[in-house]
């Protein structure tokens, strides 16, 4: 293995919105006579690079984007620790290193896609699959890069994104009962969100969900008359229509969705429930995002689910798809990432047998 080339990359700064000097520096080092290197304006400042052999049927692809902040690479004898080592440099190297084993024997039917802006929405990914719709374009295989311990991955979770944001009314903190304070609506909102059992997935297992982006700027002595957050969810097969149909119906005045006691009306048996107060100082806005995906599985390939996303459902124009690559998930976006070097080895490895199953 090239691991002075594996360095390089990883000495490039490319977290999110950066990623085309690594892009530029790549669209040199990787041509070479019998190759074609395209490279394509996304429309944010960032490039996608697309390097082919011939005229493609099996494609690799990667992100080069990371996640900030940018962290040095540091080499050992077995492993390599830096931004980007396991997601997903270390895929760009591996899937580079197969791309090199399959062009010194011969072949001359694959390529290898370099996408931005997977961190951030699959910008690249969509303006990829935007261009190949105008020009009529599609491919057969696309192996997508991602941590995977080197499974192949046989599902993979949706992702639904909403903005919520909650309007108080500001008042002197010492006389609370003159306002209303939007952090206690978001914390009632919590509240309800926990209470709502998502139905268990035989295949994903449970639906998941985060809270980012949290912001209310008011002074400790003041209610806050405003919040904002992101709620971010990792969906099932079972449950991303109810996910969906939840955050469209929990929020305004005329809110579809109940929750709290009910209440006994004149003493007799009928319970109605009325929208809390939360509900009608809340708003939504959806964002989108990916459905639940199932992938192609290869015989004799080790296989499982996963709980993450990727650029496999914004790539429309390609037939088949496999996610699979080095690394854990379980230290991407974390201070301490790291890819064992072995594993750059096997998944090298392992492209090259699946680039030859696909094509016996």
């Amino acid at each position: 293995m090239d691991l002075d080339f594996f360095h390089r990359i990883l000495s490039v700064d490319s977290t999110s919105g950066k990623e085309a000097e690594l892009a530029d520096m790549l669209a040199v080092e990787l041509s070479a006579p019998g190759r074609r290197t395209d490279v394509y304006e996304v429309g944010d400042g960032t490039r996608n690079l697309f390097v082919s052999w011939g005229e493609p049927k099996v494609v690799f692809c990667t992100h080069l984007d990371t996640v900030p902040p940018y962290l040095p690479p540091v080499f050992s004898e077995s492993k390599a620790t830096g931004r980007g080592t396991c997601d997903a440099k270390g895929q760009i190297f591996a899937m580079y290193e197969a791309c090199k084993v399959l062009e010194s024997r011969g072949y001359t039917d694959f390529g290898l896609l370099l996408l931005a802006g997977e961190e951030t929405g699959s910008f690249g990914a969509k303006a990829f699959s935007a261009m190949a719709a105008e020009t009529g374009k599609t491919w057969d295989w696309v192996i997508v890069g991602e941590p995977t311990d080197n499974y192949m991955a046989s599902a993979a979770k949706g992702t639904k994104s909403f903005e919520v944001t909650f309007t108080g009314q500001a008042c002197h903190s010492g006389y609370p009962q003159h306002g209303q304070s939007a952090i206690m609506y978001f914390n009632d909102f919590v509240n309800a969100l926990r209470s709502i059992v998502f139905p268990y997935d035989p295949t994903l297992g449970e639906t998941t969900w985060n809270i980012g982006k949290l912001v209310s700027d008011n002074p400790q002595n003041i209610l806050s008359d405003a919040l904002s957050c992101r709620v971010y969810f990792r969906t099932t097969f079972e449950s991303d229509e109810m996910v969906c149909n939840i955050m469209k119906n929990i929020a305004g005045p005329e809110a579809k969705l109940r929750f709290g006691r009910p209440k006994v009306q004149d003493g007799s048996d009928f319970v109605t429930k009325e929208v809390a107060p939360w509900q009608r100082a809340m708003s939504v806005k959806a964002f989108g995002g990916d459905t639940p995906s199932r992938f192609e599985v290869l015989p004799g390939f080790e296989s499982k689910p996963v709980a993450f996303g990727s650029d496999a459902p914004q790539l429309t124009c390609f037939g088949h798809k496999i996610l699979c690559g080095p690394g854990t998930i379980l230290v991407a976006h974390r201070a301490e990432e790291f890819v064992d070097l072995q594993d750059i080895q096997k998944a090298t490895d392992q492209y090259v047998a699946m680039y030859e199953a696909i094509n016996r």
